[in-house]
């Protein structure tokens, strides 16, 4: 375009000098600018090759009339965070996500967004800046890294994923594996980029993304590595133009109807415990009040359909393979509403209606369900007068109901040597506390632990109570979210080595036998520990977070 011939407003000229800085042509300010949100970073192997896939959907941007403009987030991996005081970085940086994210997009003005992300609170991160932002959305999630299948050693012909590795930790510990084996499973399992292979957080979230119709079909659990990505990548290219054209914005999609579909997805295919913080929290931006109770009203009315690793031997890929997210809700389509619609334009009953079904082993059908009520139970009782959380399809039968002595522990770290120095034993409930979002704070997951209890053979008679969280892929009789917390005083707090705690999964409870009397008497005498953090980001963190009980948002 001649530069002579434009009609510049002269009080745009620093903003556009600045443009020209990073390369930007008169012509391309003239096209719609779409922003390219990217959590890509090399310390992250779900957020690795988001970069290359950028480039993809830029390249596809500029061919169809628009201008792509690439700007990052942060993106912590909450495996590697894994450890320690780091751990409780990972919950709080979703908020972090979700601010600079909106700051960005509303500050530069963005015609419209693609939201390139992965793993566990970045994508619940943008989600939330795409209901405050209200601009035309597309989202991108990084799809799923390779399982690895040993074709030779002491391993061959098996797989494995990364919940693996976390229960290896367990196995090498009850010598169930032997040092070779445990060093080819550290050494091999992550063997491509992409979110783990696992009915954990990322994929569970990535999956509630593609059901509220904010990606494209399939787009949850195919490949991270795969050419049906690259080619979803240039659609989805194409797709934010489409929808800037018509001025059709993130709010079209993130409804209550959708919010409600996508959780009953969730609760079917067994989904991590910590989409019900997230969910809460993305509820909150569009004035929509929910809590964990709302996700057990609808989980007693929701079947489950699937289970995946580490609740089954199945993967997200053969999920995929059977159909998918599209199968599944095409499955489970009596349960939904079916006016909500897509980035595609169409209603879900016309989306599902040419869904044709494979047959397969991994996606039940209606009338014969894997358990009648879907994959989260939410326990109360004198111990949690406001709740608690466990994975209930990723439990062993004989742990539906347990009752069992109380050993205390204060942090991730006392509980972790217990299990290292073998203090632990068969009936135990091992309490952890101060650990919930104002205790810890960070409300860091307690997966390490979880998986060695599991690894090492305890997972059918020793149950965990926290008032912190998990990982998404727990599995065995871990129970998480108690509220009220113990920093704030809860029940929890009061909790004595020797309590006796009785667990009742089918109904919904969770109690330690003591009389309100001799609770009463503990509470008068419990003394409000000083905060474990009092600089940086934790310790604004914990005087402005919410209840998990209402997705631990900032307040």
């Amino acid at each position: 375009m001649n530069q002579k011939n434009l009609p510049l407003d002269p009080n745009k000229a620093y903003e556009r000098a600045l443009y020209r800085g990073c390369g930007y042509s008169y012509d391309d300010l003239e096209k719609p600018k779409i922003a390219i949100a990217n959590s890509w970073s090399e310390i992250n192997p779900g957020h690795i090759h988001l970069r290359k896939l950028s480039e993809i959907v830029k390249k596809t941007i500029r061919k169809n009339g628009g201008t792509p403009m690439e700007f990052n987030t942060i993106g912590i991996c909450d495996g590697i965070a894994n450890s320690g005081n780091f751990a409780k970085y990972v919950l709080p940086s979703r908020d972090i996500i979700a601010n600079s994210v909106e700051s960005t997009i509303k500050a530069y003005d963005f015609d419209g967004v693609i939201m390139m992300c992965s793993c566990d609170k970045i994508i619940p991160g943008m989600l939330m800046a795409a209901a405050r932002c209200e601009i035309p959305t597309v989202f991108i999630t990084g799809g799923v890294m390779q399982e690895k299948i040993f074709n030779k050693g002491p391993l061959k012909d098996k797989r494995f994923v990364t919940s693996d590795i976390k229960e290896a930790i367990g196995r090498l510990k009850a010598d169930k594996l032997t040092k070779e084996e445990f060093h080819l499973i550290e050494s091999s399992t992550c063997c491509s980029p992409g979110a783990c292979n696992m009915m954990g957080t990322a994929n569970t979230m990535a999956s509630i993304v593609e059901v509220m119709g904010l990606s494209l079909p399939g787009c949850a659990t195919m490949s991270a590595i795969s050419e049906e990505r690259e080619i979803l990548c240039i659609k989805s290219g194409e797709r934010i133009l489409d929808l800037v054209k018509e001025n059709i914005t993130a709010l079209e999609f993130i409804t209550e109807k959708n919010i409600r579909n996508a959780i009953k997805v969730a609760l079917s295919l067994g989904g991590s415990t910590n989409m019900i913080l997230h969910m809460c929290a993305l509820a909150r931006e569009i004035n929509l009040t929910i809590d964990h109770f709302t996700f057990d009203e609808i989980s007693k009315k929701t079947p489950l359909l699937t289970k995946l690793k580490p609740a089954s031997n199945y993967t997200v890929s053969d999920f995929h393979n059977a159909g998918g997210i599209r199968m599944l809700m095409k499955k489970l389509s009596p349960h939904l509403d079916l006016t909500a619609s897509n980035i595609l334009k169409i209603k879900l009953s016309e989306y599902l209606k040419n869904a044709k079904p494979i047959e397969n082993e991994i996606i039940h059908d209606l009338h014969n369900p894997i358990n009648k009520e879907g994959g989260i139970a939410v326990l109360k009782g004198n111990l949690a007068p406001e709740g608690a959380i466990i994975k209930q399809s990723a439990l062993k039968t004989e742990m539906k109901r347990h009752k069992g002595p109380a050993k205390v522990f204060d942090s991730e770290e006392g509980v972790r040597d217990a299990l290292n120095y073998n203090k632990v034993e068969k009936g135990d409930v091992l309490v952890i506390r101060y650990e919930g979002p104002k205790g810890g704070p960070g409300m860091r997951e307690l997966s390490i632990p979880a998986a060695m209890l599991v690894g090492m053979g305890l997972g059918s008679t020793v149950a965990m109570v926290t008032d912190g969280r998990y990982s998404g892929a727990t599995r065995g009789p871990c129970i998480g979210h108690v509220c009220p917390e113990a920093f704030e005083g809860g029940p929890i707090a009061l909790i004595e080595n020797g309590d006796i705690i009785e667990i009742d999964i089918e109904k919904r409870k969770l109690n330690v036998l003591l009389s309100d009397k001799e609770l009463h008497e503990r509470k008068k005498n419990w003394v409000k520990p000083e905060p474990k953090i009092t600089a940086g980001y934790l310790n604004l963190y914990r005087k402005v977070v919410s209840s998990a009980k209402y997705g631990a948002y900032i307040n």
